[in-house]
């Protein structure tokens, strides 16, 4: 039986700077609008963060079952390891979804955007169908698809809407950021296990494009950050080039994905590259704070 602290991990907390982000990055843009709601953002919190831990307990599951874990280089998983049943971990996979769900309904009463319903099954659904179903879209090489809109676009936006009632250009700057360093974490993390997913037929965007392609993409994803940063500054405040405090942290994961590292010498990018992800979310939302 698992141990508290074996969920824990299996909850993966190393990735929750990709549910944090999209609020943080969001609500400063609500902030420089002039309508920062503390009960609304901290609704989108509960959305991201039971959304984030609901898909890492949904994908261990899945791929568990499926057996796709027997070749893993990373953390430990619950399900493929066998030290929780796959049913408790498919059970918390849907609690979490479930209190996602709840607390989007909390913001669709409080906004009465009921529109926002439609989002959030779609949200849950490609949570799930990520790595689960008969067809897992994962497995197609499209997860980056679903972390770039969801974690991304999607819980951005979603995240000035509740609280300014629109969106603006500077919205949508600051989502392609965050994004792309949500992106750039998952597409890590498929380099670190592009032979265990090639060996059992696992088909990631980085078993398509190849080891040089998949190192060329992250690097890609880095600069669309930076860029989506000087955006931000153009369309708001030029104080928000504080979210470029990213750049130190950023550097040792590019060098290290160009410099060719494999397995587990890139566990530690996975890492860097969601603390970079938070920095520039902060430091978005401090520089639009400011401007404001």
């Amino acid at each position: 039986m698992a141990t508290p602290s074996q969920w824990l991990e299996g909850a993966r907390p190393r990735t929750l700077p990709a549910a944090l982000s999209p609020v943080i990055a969001g609500s400063g843009i609500a902030a420089y609008e002039g309508a920062f709601q503390l009960v609304a953002a901290l609704l989108c919190l509960v959305v991201a963060l039971a959304l984030q831990v609901g898909v890492n307990f949904a994908n261990d599951y899945s791929d568990g079952v499926r057996g796709t874990d027997a070749e893993r280089v990373g953390p430990m998983r619950l399900v493929g390891s066998g030290v929780a049943h796959p049913a408790r971990v498919k059970a918390a996979a849907f609690g979490c979804f479930a209190i996602a769900g709840l607390a989007g309904l909390g913001l669709v009463l409080l906004t009465q955007l009921w529109w926002l319903l439609i989002v959030g099954a779609a949200a849950i659904a490609a949570a799930w169908f990520y790595t689960g179903g008969t067809h897992p879209y994962g497995y197609l090489g499209l997860g980056e698809v679903f972390v770039f809109v969801f974690f991304g676009l999607v819980a951005t936006s979603g995240t000035v809407l509740v609280q300014v009632g629109r969106t603006t250009a500077a919205t949508w700057a600051a989502a392609v950021t965050i994004g792309a360093l949500a992106c750039a974490i998952l597409v890590a993390n498929n380099l670190r296990d592009l032979r265990g997913d090639a060996a059992v037929g696992k088909r990631t965007l980085a078993t398509r494009l190849g080891d040089r392609g998949t190192r060329w993409f992250f690097v890609a994803l880095v600069l669309v950050a930076l860029t989506g940063v000087l955006l931000v500054a153009a369309w708001s405040t030029t104080w928000a080039v504080l979210g470029l405090v990213m750049l130190p942290l950023l550097y040792t994961p590019v060098r290290e994905v160009l410099a060719g590292g494999t397995g587990r010498a890139l566990i530690p990018v996975l890492k860097v590259v969601g603390l970079a992800e938070l920095a520039a979310a902060i430091g978005l939302a401090a520089g639009l704070v400011i401007g404001a």
